[in-house]
Parts: structure tokens; sequence; C-alpha cells
């Protein structure tokens, strides 16, 4: 049948040629049929040729047989055979899977059935392998947005106008769509082929069509954008250009800081007349500078089009002198015109411009004075802004935050400080969250001298979960608490300072404090609430520290690594100097924890020595020997670190040190400090006989060591008092003489003689022991750089030991004498 068809449109169309040919014959009266016009019928017949092979290339693609059989699927179907028509629809797909009539079938089948998932997974497919069906898709988008697939919607409608691109219904519905998903950038790229395929008879269609494009790219900050769309609408259609669309247009000019242009469109549409001077080729006026910087910096800093022509314009025609202003034109463009003129630094005409504005009430027309006043503000008018914003602030309708803060602006520009801080209390007032009229006010505050009204300003804006959700909100209380931290140093506000501090650094330590167990509380201190920080081990977990890590990075980001570092290194020594080392220790415990800190080696090293501190001065010997067995592992030569490890050893009543010593001994023999220290904890521990080995050893590497050589001749002594040893003699020989060879390498001196006449006192030799002493006596004490003398004199030990031998002689008249003479204070 089709084949028939085409072969009788073929035909007609051959008879219609020849009916053509036959009527120019007639009318050319008998002339003959030249060459060119066989070859015209020629390519009239080609042309019609092509045509039908398009129609015919989207056809069936069913064999024959199958198209017999598509067809009693078809009958089936309409009998209500629902079951065997798919089943018939079926075996069709699996003989001719490029078919689209089974799948068109089984779609109409399950649709019945309201299967609406199937019958719209079906269309697709139907639709996918005749693609040409436009309105198939339409249906077929309706089905997906009736299951609210909007996406799937959007892709059904591209293709309908991939077949259909002229068909503005089309994409109207899908710019909705886009829209509804926030697909802005596709959305307005399909108004612009609307707007290019409306007609000139829908003008007004057109206008509020590119008004909404406008605003729509204004909203989302595309500015070059709306201004070519509100260009293209003023050349088009200049008769339907309403007020409206001129006030959108001067308002998108001024914002690109086209005053010029904003101007010529005010003037070209709205009937304002500029009078300009002469126009001048050498001479520059201020006005022509500005406009050209402004222009080169658009230029430069957001890679638009350049507004040099326009400049170009300005000295073509003169510099502006005055400006008449239809009495008819609505006030909204009249405040564009003054908002023009002022950044044009053109201020002759303004000043009856902006009397008759002011004419109008306030309550009515408030945005209009606000933007002129914004205007005056911005080019540093700020007397002529003055008067604008305060007759908004005494205005019911415009008595707001922002109005007063602009008034608070220009109040301080101009040097009036009382009135300005009166209006900031204001916007804080209004808007407590508004975090630069805080900073502001404080900073007035603080200049009057008025530290009390300063700290008020600053006071946190935000409770604890604000703070805990809102990033933008922890980033405000952080400057807030920076700039109250710093007005509260240079009071000497210590314990307020630390409380500022501590909230900070909890905000960025809040992860490393929660895995090191530590929290802020507030607790009473002489009768007024602080923070503390406090050890708690019932804490909370967090369930993914990375991602609680991560997002308390981003919250924190207003300051550096370096900044916050600097802040703890503060907060720690500040805490230390009223005394709170536990508080101290802890903060350092928890900036242990923080990845920022602890990765960077030499902050790790200085947190470790801060803790060290801490630990130390809060008597905290436990953790101060953490802290130092770290350090002593990685600088195991530093006698530093071995001194502060052996004071700590000595107050610690823990014993934990006597293994570590063994162990890094073992690692380290040639250590002459780990040789002393071991020798002192087996000598503690009764072992004598390691620990002379131990002294040995460190004897054999230094032996002109004074110290080495007191250590082994009290080592003999302690040997030779033992109850049950052999060679009892020959100790006490061998033990003095490492003492006189300690007094040879020391030198006779207090300290020589007094630990001779303990040696001779230890051993019973009383009467040998009280010549030292009293020699001993008799020396002066040493001097010793940075240590008192009174550190350093034995005269107190030396008088009670011999007291103590007077005593048991009976001798208690001359004991009492040096125990009065030395020792009683």
């Amino acid at each position: 049948m089709e084949k028939r068809q085409k072969r009788g449109g073929r035909r007609g169309a051959k008879r219609n040629l020849k009916a053509e040919k036959e009527e120019r014959e007639d009318e050319g009266e008998g002339e003959d049929v030249s060459v060119g016009d066989v070859f015209a019928l020629e390519m009239e017949l080609n042309r019609e040729n092509k045509k039908m092979m398009k129609g015919r290339r989207h056809g069936s693609k069913l064999a024959p047989a199958l198209r017999g059989l598509m067809g009693e699927a078809n009958i089936r179907y309409a009998r209500g055979e629902k079951e065997e028509a798919i089943m018939m629809c079926m075996e069709i797909i699996r003989q001719a899977p490029l078919a689209y009539e089974p799948f068109s079938t089984l779609a109409m089948i399950y649709e019945d059935e309201e299967d609406m998932n199937k019958a719209l997974q079906f269309g697709l497919i139907a639709a996918h392998l005749n693609p040409s069906d436009c309105d198939e898709w339409i249906r077929l988008a309706e089905m997906s947005l009736e299951q609210d697939n909007i996406r799937q919607a959007i892709l059904c409608y591209t293709k309908a106008i991939k077949y259909d691109p002229t068909n503005v219904r089309y994409l109207w519905d899908r710019c909705s769509l886009q829209m509804r998903v926030g697909e802005h950038k596709q959305c307005m790229d399909g108004y612009r082929r609307i707007l290019a395929l409306l007609p000139m008879e829908e003008g007004e269609h057109f206008m509020q069509l590119s008004k909404d494009m406008a605003k729509s790219y204004y909203e989302s900050n595309d500015l070059p954008a709306a201004l070519a769309v509100m260009e293209e609408a003023l050349v088009r259609h200049p008769s339907l250009v309403s007020n409206d669309l001129l006030n959108m247009a001067a308002e998108l000019y001024i914002t690109n800081r086209q005053f010029n242009k904003a101007l010529q469109v005010l003037g070209q549409f709205a009937g304002i007349v500029l009078d300009r001077a002469e126009p001048t080729t050498d001479v520059t006026t201020p006005t022509q500078e500005k406009e050209s910087g402004d222009q080169e910096k658009k230029k430069e800093e957001e890679g638009t089009e350049s507004t040099a022509d326009e400049g170009n314009k300005v000295e073509e025609n003169g510099q502006i002198m005055g400006v008449q202003v239809p009495d008819s034109i609505p006030v909204d463009l009249k405040a564009k015109v003054i908002v023009c003129l002022i950044h044009l630094y053109v201020y002759s005409p303004l000043e009856g411009l902006v009397s008759s504005l002011m004419e109008q009430s306030a309550e009515e027309i408030g945005d209009l004075y606000l933007d002129i006043s914004e205007a005056y503000l911005e080019v540093g008018e700020y007397g002529s802004a003055l008067p604008l914003l305060s007759a908004l602030v005494i205005s019911e309708k415009y008595n707001m935050a922002v109005v007063w803060l602009r008034h608070a602006e220009c109040l301080k520009a101009l040097g009036q400080m009382e009135a300005a801080a009166e209006s900031y209390s204001k916007v804080v007032e209004m808007a407590p969250q508004h975090l630069e009229a805080r900073l502001s006010l404080a900073t007035l505050q603080q200049q009057l001298g008025r530290m009390d009204c300063a700290l008020k300003a600053l006071e946190p804006m935000y409770d604890s979960d604000t703070l805990a959700q809102d990033a933008s909100a922890a980033q405000k209380e952080l400057k807030l608490l920076l700039h109250r931290s710093t007005l509260l140093k240079t009071e000497g506000k210590v314990l307020d300072y630390l409380d500022a501090m501590i909230s900070m650094i909890s905000m960025l330590l809040k992860v490393a404090m929660q895995r090191a167990k530590v929290c802020v509380r507030s607790v009473t201190m002489s009768g007024e609430n602080h923070l503390r920080l406090v050890k708690v081990e019932d804490l909370l977990d967090i369930a993914d520290h990375e991602t609680a890590y991560r997002d308390n990075t981003g919250k924190t980001s207003i300051l550096s690594k370096e900044d916050w570092w600097q802040l703890l290194v503060s907060t720690v020594l500040t805490l230390c100097e009223v005394q709170r080392y536990e508080e101290a220790e802890l903060l350092v415990g928890s900036a242990m924890e923080f990845y920022s800190f602890y990765d960077i080696k030499p902050k790790r090293k200085e947190l470790e020595f801060f803790g060290l501190s801490a630990t130390i001065l809060d008597r905290n010997y436990y953790k101060a020997y953490n802290y130092i067995r770290l350090m002593l592992i990685e600088k195991v030569d530093l006698p530093q670190l071995w001194n502060i490890f052996n004071q700590l050893t000595i107050t610690s009543v823990h014993q934990r040190h006597h293994r570590f010593c063994l162990r890094m001994l073992l690692k380290h023999p040639d250590n002459h400090a780990l040789c002393i220290l071991c020798g002192h904890n087996a000598m503690v521990s009764g072992s004598f006989k390691h620990a002379l080995g131990q002294y040995v050893q460190a004897f054999q590497t230094h032996p002109n060591d004074p110290l080495c050589c007191l250590f082994m001749g009290l080592t003999f002594f302690h040997m030779a008092s033992q109850k049950y040893v052999a060679k009892r003699h020959t100790l006490v020989m061998q033990g003095f003489s490492f003492m006189w060879r300690y007094m040879e390498l020391r030198g006779e001196c207090q300290e020589t003689m007094y630990n001779l006449g303990r040696a001779l006192h230890q051993m019973g030799l009383t009467h040998l022991a009280i010549h030292y002493y009293q020699k001993a006596l008799s020396l002066p004490a040493e001097k010793l750089e940075g240590i008192e003398d009174d550190q350093v004199d034995l005269k107190r030990e030396i008088a009670y030991n011999l007291s103590l031998i007077y005593q048991s002689s009976g001798n208690m008249e001359i004991a009492r004498q040096l125990l009065n003479t030395y020792c009683v204070i």
C-alpha cells in the first residue's frame, strides 16, 4: 500500500510538473523546450525522490512474516487477550530487537494495566528505536513527571526538541523543568533560543521574557549576560520599553559601573537632556580619569568587554554641566540619574535634583534615599549623605539595621565618634549577630575610653549548639573572640583573657580534646564564672574522627596554622603564669592529639617541653617521666635531659626508671650518664658490686672526673659496712684511696673535707672525722653563678654531723653550742 502511495505520489509530482510545463508552453506561445527546462525538471524529480527516501528511512524494521505476527498481537490486544499479545510481542522482540512496534504495543498494554513503571520503560525503548516521533517523546515526558522523575522528563523534551527545534512550547516546558532542578545555565540557554524564535509580532512576550532572564542572570551574579539580554531587548523593540524595563537596564549599567551608558539609555527612552561643555581633546577631566580607571580595572579583573569606547564618547561630547529632567519622569529613574551624576563627580546639578526628591516622604521612597546616600558614601561625600541617612533612621519603615550601619559609618568618617557609637549600638541592638558592627563599636568605645562598653560589645553571639552546626557562625565567633582576647590582654584581665583563649582553642582542638578525654567546664572562681580544662574519663566519643576533623578545620580556617600555634603558646604560657599548671598540661596533651601540630616535628618537640615543664611545676612526676622518657629516646647524648631525668627519679616514688635505664644502657653502653644512673639504681637497691661495675666503667671513660672517684669510694665503704664480708680492711683501704684521689682532683674545699669526714664518720673513725669536719667548718662556701650562697653552704650539715659525734661521746655542751651557732635560725 505504502509503495503504491509513494509511486502514486511520484507520478502525481510528474503530472504536476508536466502541467506546469504545459502552462509555461502555453504562456510562451509555442516556444520550444530548452535544455535548461529539462535540467530543472530532472532536479525537481531528484528532490522529490530524496524527500520520499527520507520519509522511508524511519519506517518499520520488521520482516514481512513478523509484520503479520505484529498485526495478530495488536488484534489480540484489541480483543483483551493481553497475555497472548505480550507473548507475541516478546517473540517479535527476540527475532527483531531493533523494531519499535512490539515495544510500543507492550507500553500500551502495561499502561492499560496501570503498571506505569513498565509502561514508561517500554515506551522509552520504543521512542529510542523510533526517535523522530516528537509526540511520543512529549507523552513520555508527561509520564515521567507523573512519577516525579524530572531529569528523565528533561531528557525526553531534549529528544523532542532535537527533531522539532522550532517548537517554542517544548523549549518553554523544558526550561521550566530545568529551573526546578537548579540547572540555571541550561535554562537560560533555552530561554535564549526562545527569544530567537519569537516573531516580531510577539514583542510584549519578548520584552517580558528578557526582563525575567535579566533578573535571573543578575541574581546568579552573571552581570554581563544580564546586560546582553537587556541591550538586545532595547534594540529590538524600542517602542515597547516600559519604565520598569528602563529602570532595570539603568540599574544593571550602574552595577557594572557604566554610568555614562546608563545616562545615555535614560536620555534615549526617558527624555533626559544632558547639557555638556564644548568637547576637549587635550584636557582630561577628573571624571574621565575616574571613568577610564574604572574601565581598565573592570577589564583586568573581570575579563569583560572594556568600556573604553564609552570614555571616548565622554571626551568627544564634553563635560556634563547640567541636566534637564522632565517632570513626568518616575522618581525611580530620577534617582538613577542622581546616582550616575554622583559617580561621575558632576555635583553642580545635584542640589536641585536631590532637594526635589527629598520633598517626597522617606516612608514612600526610602529605598531611593538609601541608594543615593550609598553613592555619596562611595565617592567620599559623607556630608551630603548624612541628611539622607538621618531622614531614614527617624522613619518608621526604614528604621532598620542596614540603614543605621550606613549612618554610623558616615558619622565615623565625619569624626563624630559619640554619635557614631550610638548608631553602632543601634545596629548591634537590631542585629545582634552582625560581626562588623560589633567590632566597629568596640573600637570606637575603646577610643572613647569606655573599656567596659567595648568588652560588652564583644560578648559571644552564638550558643554552643549553633557553633557546632553552623560553620559561618563559628568563624564569626572566632573573629569576635580574637578581638575580645586582644582587648582583655591589654587591660590586664588575665582570667577573662584565658576564658576567651580557651574558647577559641577548644573550637580548634574539638576532636583532639575528645581523644584526650579533656573538656571545658564553667566553674566559680572568686565569685565569678570562668572556664577550666578538666579531665573526664566518661566523655562521649566521636563516631568518625576524620570527618569531624575536616569539618572542624573548615570552621577554623579563618586563621592560619601559624596564628593558631601562637595562640596556643600564649595560652599555655599564661596558664603557667597564673599557676594553673594542670590545665596547661591538659592543653598540651590535647594539642599533641591534633594532626596539624603533631605532624610538624619542631612544634611537637616544643609541645613536649611545654608539657614537661607544666608537669614538673605541677609536681606530677608520673606524667613528667613520660615526657622526659620520650625526649631521652630521641636525644640520648644530651646531658641536660639526663639531669632532669635524675631529678624526676629522685622525687618520684615509682621504680619504672630502673628497667628503662638498663634497656637504654644495652643500646648505648658508652653513655656516661647512663653508667652513672645505672650505678645509682644498683646502689639504692643494695647491689653494690653491680654499682661498682657501672662506676668503674664510667671511671675508665672519665678518669679525671672527681665525681666518679667519690662514687667508687662510697661504694667500697658500703661494701665494707656489710655484716658478712671478706677482706673488710682491703675494701676500706680501696675506698680511702679513691677518696684521696677525689680530694686531689676536686681540691681542698668545704665539699671535699665534708665528704671525707662523712666517710670516716660512717666507718666509725670519729676522731679523724672530727678533724675533717672542723676543717670543713673553717673553709668558706663556693661561689656558683646563678645560685645563692646559702644554697651551696654546707656548714649546717657539717655542724649537725659533728654534734652527733659529741652527743655520742657525752659532750652535750659542745654539741649544743654547734647547733646554736650553725643550725638555729
